[in-house]
């Protein structure tokens, strides 16, 4: 008769893979909030590259300031977004391993250590990287002194 696994094996398995699975829910909503932020940066910036054109002056170079600005924020939202999704994919393996580790008794453990701390290196990444472009968008929403007069 071939292998088949108990069910308290299986159930085993699901119970050590719930953790993992609430950290997938968590990243999904950060993609989400990254994915928002991208595309407000990006609106801005078409907006900004409509009026750069026929801009001039002081007010032109506040364009410009203000365009390499958001620049800078696509880059880190990117970067965020790649270090979110390595993340998912990292704890995706882990609990894939969890399964593989549990079905064939293998003691695999180290690896699966390896990877969950590897999915939690690269969210903390991704989450001080979106701190970081946080704190650059208020740059951008400084309210010019010439208009409090």
């Amino acid at each position: 008769m071939p292998y088949s696994p108990e069910v308290m094996t299986i159930a085993n398995a699901i119970q050590l893979s719930l953790s993992p699975v609430f950290m997938l829910a968590g990243i999904g909503a950060l993609l989400n909030v990254l994915a928002g932020r991208l595309a407000r940066v990006v609106d801005r910036a078409r907006a900004l590259e409509a009026l750069h054109s026929g801009a001039s002056g002081s007010e032109h170079e506040r364009h410009v300031w203000e365009l390499r600005l958001l620049d800078r924020r696509m880059a880190i939202v990117n970067r965020s977004l790649f270090l979110a999704v390595s993340s998912a994919v990292m704890t995706c393996a882990v609990v894939a391993l969890l399964f593989v580790a549990v079905l064939l008794k293998l003691h695999i453990g180290q690896f699966v250590a390896i990877a969950f701390i590897l999915a939690m290196l690269l969210l903390i990444a991704s989450l001080i990287s979106f701190m970081v472009e946080v704190r650059i968008s208020l740059r951008a929403i400084v309210v010019r002194a010439e208009l409090l007069r």
